[in-house]
């Protein structure tokens, strides 16, 4: 049995990494834990989970991690990179679900992220966990930076046709929304209930913490620079994000066979067929990434759709593949739920 810790456990993406290794067959949950909560049986604060996790919240100073094999963080950025050394030195691997170690190049992520990094060794030495470009990388990791919702998402519907060589890739567009879950479990005026239903907008067109993090998977798997635009979106929706995602077309190919061929071996990447209309609900609580291929009018603009639930491909369920990797279990395990619907 996997022995497993999480730091952090009361946030959204915290809950969701409990809801799957609870059930998880080769998982063993020693440590939960929280500051404000310490001493709450996590079921009387997350309901669902009562007679699955019977763990109480505890103090970080009191918890047994470094007797873990693997920890989580599911903590604000800033958090994993002044603990992960210690947890390393003792033989602990680690999958932080926060931004610390995704970026490779330590000065654009202290731009982008407002502080200064203590451990820029680790982030040289962090594998990125998208399984579907490193998963050999993941096999043998200590550290692994866990995607985005939105990087995934985006990365996903756009690395095959970049792959390909046949794209403008000076002009890329990600048009993406996102359900309020994405924010995280706090509470702020613009994901209160009467802000965020019956609305839509965008925010944050002047440069999202994301962008970096897409453009540096889009630049290796181009082997150079891209351009691209990013526009995020906050939806009334709890769980779910669309990306709708533009690319002309500088080469004629069979399009939708490029995205076939790509992720035929992926078990989580459904490729749909052509013109169809993947909906964020399709893949609830799921772990799979849906895609769809359109090329509106016959014109030179292909139009890719990605949908993929935030909570669980976007944070904790691609968290628990990456654990499944790094410890040489079938991916799949723990992952194989059927979506929610409605």
């Amino acid at each position: 049995m996997i022995k497993v810790g999480i730091v952090g456990g009361t946030g959204y993406t915290g809950v969701e990494l409990l809801r799957l290794l609870a059930l998880h067959p080769e998982v063993d949950l020693v440590a939960i834990t929280s500051r404000g909560e310490a001493g709450t049986l996590v079921a009387d604060m997350f309901p669902s989970l009562r007679g699955k996790v019977s763990l109480k919240f505890v103090d970080p100073k009191d918890a047994p991690l470094d007797r873990c094999d693997v920890v989580f963080f599911a903590t604000p950025n800033g958090i994993a990179m002044q603990q992960t050394r210690q947890l390393l030195d003792a033989g602990v691997r680690v999958v932080d679900l926060a931004a610390d170690f995704r970026i490779q190049d330590v000065g654009v992520w202290e731009k982008w992220y407002g502080m200064t990094h203590v451990a820029p060794d680790l982030v040289a030495e962090a594998v990125y966990g998208l399984p579907e470009v490193n998963r050999e990388a993941i096999r043998h990791a200590r550290l692994v930076a866990n995607p985005g919702c939105y990087p995934t998402a985006v990365q996903l519907g756009l690395l095959p046709l970049i792959e390909a060589g046949c794209v403008d890739i000076d002009h890329l567009v990600a048009d993406c929304k996102s359900g309020v879950s994405g924010a995280g479990r706090k509470a702020e005026t613009h994901i209160l209930f009467a802000e965020a239903s019956d609305n839509f907008k965008a925010y944050a067109v002047a440069g999202h913490r994301h962008l970096p993090e897409i453009r540096q998977g889009f630049a290796r798997a181009a082997g150079r620079e891209v351009g691209l635009t990013f526009v995020p979106h906050l939806t009334p929706l709890i769980r779910g994000i669309h990306a709708t995602l533009y690319a002309r077309i500088t080469r004629e190919e069979d399009f939708q066979a490029i995205y076939e061929r790509r992720f035929a071996s992926e078990p989580f990447i459904d490729v749909l067929p052509p013109k169809s209309h993947p909906e964020t609900r399709s893949v609830r609580a799921s772990n799979t990434c849906r895609v769809a291929l359109h090329r509106p009018q016959g014109g030179d603009t292909l139009v890719v759709l990605s949908v993929i639930d935030n909570l669980t491909k976007g944070a904790a369920g691609q968290a628990v593949q990456n654990m499944n990797l790094m410890f040489g279990l079938d991916e799949c395990i723990g992952l194989s739920h059927v979506p929610v619907l409605p």
